[in-house]
């Protein structure tokens, strides 16, 4: 089978570029060794690679809408799907979180507030800002709208455990850490929630509910962050599109290599 695999541009892997590319290179590899024809491009460089050959499949970490919209006029397979790349707004998957009734923060924030874009995934640290208070908030729903951003969520800042979960639905595969525990960070957000107290919490049911958000949202290969709170419940903060599965990153190559 002739496989085309898509590396994600790099403005979407803020401090994760290398980390974004080796889960597929590891995907690659193990495609490969089963006999596939594998093909890596960068997502700029589809448009010429889909007019001089067809795949039968096609694995896509692409975020650029121009990218999406070539994919989606292929006529191939592709996983995740241009659709469900689309639906991980942060608007967007709120909605869906709501009317699948999946907690999620909201309310008044005794704790403090987050700002996050809205209309797009995270591209820099500028993009997702902790405020103490309203005050603070004003000042920088201000600065989000003076760098051209109108649409964003703010929601309360939740005390308890960080946790991050990695999932590919088809194959079951479902893995989730605590990343204070490795000190594993993007934009050293985590340290706001503090060491993490490793609160027990219903393992089965958080993975039931992200499976049932990714099938919701059009994906097969999902990522999130939660957080767990002393008495075991816990708010969905975030949800996209391939991670990297870094901190399991062999496992989950096998689960996405199995997809095909």
């Amino acid at each position: 089978m002739r496989i085309l695999m898509i590396r994600r541009a790099e403005q979407f892997s803020p401090h994760s570029v290398e980390n974004d590319r080796a889960i597929l290179e590891a995907v690659a590899a193990r495609l490969s060794q089963r006999g596939h024809a594998v093909t890596q491009v960068d997502e700029a460089s589809l448009a010429s690679c889909l007019a001089t050959d067809t795949p039968d499949f096609i694995y896509s970490m692409a975020r650029l809408p121009e990218t999406l919209r070539l994919l989606d006029a292929s006529g191939v397979r592709v996983v995740n799907t241009p659709l469900g790349v689309t639906q991980c707004s942060r608007r967007r998957l709120q909605q869906i979180m709501l009317s699948l009734d999946i907690p999620f923060p909201s309310g008044e924030g005794p704790h403090g507030y987050w700002l996050k874009r809205a209309d797009a995934v995270t591209q820099t640290e500028k993009d997702v800002v902790y405020v103490p208070d309203t005050q603070t908030l004003a000042e920088a729903e201000a600065a989000m709208r003076a760098r051209g951003i109108h649409d964003y969520l703010v929601s309360p800042h939740i005390e308890g455990d960080l946790v991050k979960f990695y999932g590919v639905s088809a194959a079951g595969f479902f893995r989730y850490f605590y990343p204070t525990d490795d000190g594993l960070t993007k934009f050293n957000q985590e340290r706001l929630n503090g060491q993490a107290h490793h609160y027990p919490f219903d393992v089965v049911t958080l993975q039931k509910r992200a499976e049932q958000l990714a099938a919701a949202v059009g994906l097969e290969i999902y990522g999130g962050d939660c957080i767990v709170c002393a008495d075991g419940t816990w708010y969905m903060i975030d949800f996209n599109d391939w991670p990297s599965f870094s901190r399991c990153r062999e496992e989950a190559a096998d689960a996405i290599a199995g997809l095909i």
